[in-house]
């Protein structure tokens, strides 16, 4: 998430043909295909027709091109926020204006993520390694964007902080939960042996495998937005 490797690039940010948000993009895309494991310097100058070299005044190291995509993640989640200008919240949900924006911005974090299910997972792992002041713009105007309809609202800084740690922590667990590995056999129709439950004991775990089919399934939008909601009724005393 940090955003170091802009300070080398040229004041409009082009160098040699390339800028920093299409070497970006370009690694998002790598991971989309193939897998964090396929991102290096090396194979991401191939990608682009350069040599590796010349992407390090982008981002100097594989630490921060990993925070590259996450930043890349955010800049779509800018231009979809700013494309997308009407109410993306569930048709069930019903309050004042800040609480439907919200909901907008929640559910097209979530449909972001599910379109880049290998790169969200990095958003979980860089936002416990790096500090706050060192994320990319991006990622630290998608709090500020927050706090900016909570403030709007009439939220102080004392009520604000405990609202936007809370609908953090709900959306990204949300993606996360709906993006865990559950499949143990993708070649195999049968249920049960597609999710490998012949290796959990019965005995010992009964619960788990009766419920696991329906884990496997994901919570979708309407799960997050229910939840959002009953989470701000619960924050906020259903205040409108």
């Amino acid at each position: 998430m940090g955003n170091d490797a802009a300070a080398g690039a040229d004041e409009d940010g082009r160098h040699g043909g390339l800028s920093r948000q299409r070497v970006l993009a370009a690694a998002l895309d790598l991971v989309d295909r193939e897998g964090l494991s396929a991102l290096t310097m090396r194979r991401l100058g191939t990608e682009l027709g350069v040599e590796a070299m010349s992407l390090y005044r982008y981002a100097p190291g594989k630490t921060a091109l990993l925070d590259g995509v996450v930043e890349a993640l955010f800049l779509q989640l800018e231009d979809r926020l700013a494309q997308e200008w009407e109410t993306a919240a569930h048709p069930d949900t019903a309050g004042p204006g800040w609480r439907a924006e919200l909901q907008r911005i929640a559910l097209i974090t979530y449909q972001v993520c599910l379109d880049h299910p290998e790169s969200a997972t990095l958003i979980f792992t860089r936002m416990t390694e790096v500090p706050l002041a060192r994320w990319a713009p991006a990622v630290l105007r998608d709090h500020e964007r927050v706090l900016g309809v909570l403030w709007d609202a009439g939220f102080a800084e004392a009520r604000a902080a405990p609202v936007l740690r809370a609908i953090t922590a709900w959306v990204f667990g949300y993606v996360s939960v709906d993006l865990r590995a559950m499949v143990d056999n993708p070649d195999e129709p049968d249920p049960a042996f597609r999710l490998g439950l012949y290796r959990m004991p019965f005995q010992d775990l009964p619960r788990l495998r009766a419920t696991a089919p329906a884990l496997a399934e994901q919570g979708g939008p309407e799960g997050l937005a229910a939840g959002l909601d009953a989470l701000l009724d619960h924050l906020t005393g259903g205040q409108g």
